[in-house]
């Protein structure tokens, strides 16, 4: 399993991934789920996978050396699409291109093809975007409504982001609050773990502010997970007794 997150504020962009991949109880990996495609200047974009492991590889093998357009037209590289649409667009492509090349394989193993992924960045002047885009390789646009998009293992994170993330909110704020939604991800299901890896792009900027992965025993990550247990067991505490049953016995 795995949990990925973008977040599209006012500020900029922010993209967390896990990196934890399992074929079994006793095969458990680690693998970059979170690539980026960058021309410091003149474009930043991110892209983090879930699903198939040999899928995502062939997406991006893929869109490093090229797809060809759907009516014969010679192959575009990532890096080469002129806006972020047309970008995502070259993404879902290669989806299906490498569903044509794989689909015989895979449905004599009886396995799914399953992939998704979250796509962000700004090319030139044009305005910063995130999509999400499914298996089929069609794709949903990021919102200032809901100014963030997740895959995998995303039920355990929803509603910290929900509550928590704004349009408006700080870049910084941001990436705070997707790494709590990646640890209490973290602590719901084993198949999501460290190490984590992290890009930050302020908007027209066009190149990464910040590309980390965060170890085991980094010390921020390890406070930011103490701290917000402890904030959790305050706001517990703090909340009135439900008032059904019996009044508690005195004291």
């Amino acid at each position: 399993m795995t949990y990925c997150v973008g977040v599209l504020v006012e500020e900029g962009l922010v993209m967390i991934a896990d990196t934890r991949t399992n074929a079994g109880l006793d095969d458990i990996s680690t693998y970059r789920k979170l690539h980026h495609f960058n021309v410091p200047g003149e474009r930043v974009m991110m892209l983090a996978s879930a699903g198939n492991l040999s899928i995502t590889q062939s997406v991006l093998s893929l869109l490093s050396e090229g797809v060809e357009g759907d009516a014969g037209e010679p192959k575009m590289k990532l890096v080469e699409a002129p806006t972020m649409f047309q970008a995502a667009q070259l993404v879902g492509r290669a989806i299906r291109r490498v569903r044509e090349i794989e689909k015989a394989g895979f449905e004599a193993a009886n396995l799914r093809f399953s992939v998704s992924l979250l796509f962000g960045g700004q090319i030139g002047a044009e305005p910063m975007k995130l999509y999400l885009i499914y298996s089929a390789g069609n794709f949903i646009e990021c919102s200032g409504d809901a100014p963030f998009l997740q895959i995998g293992e995303h039920k355990y994170g929803k509603p910290i982001l929900d509550r928590a993330v704004k349009y408006e909110t700080d870049l910084y704020d941001a990436l705070k609050v997707g790494l709590v939604s990646m640890d209490s991800t973290m602590r719901s299901n084993l198949g999501v773990g460290l190490p984590i890896d992290i890009a930050v792009a302020r908007r027209n900027a066009l190149d990464l502010e910040v590309n980390h992965r965060i170890e085991a025993g980094e010390s921020y990550f390890h406070d930011l997970r103490e701290r917000w247990s402890a904030a959790l067991r305050a706001a517990h505490r703090a909340i009135p007794r439900p008032p059904y049953g019996p009044p508690p016995a005195a004291k």
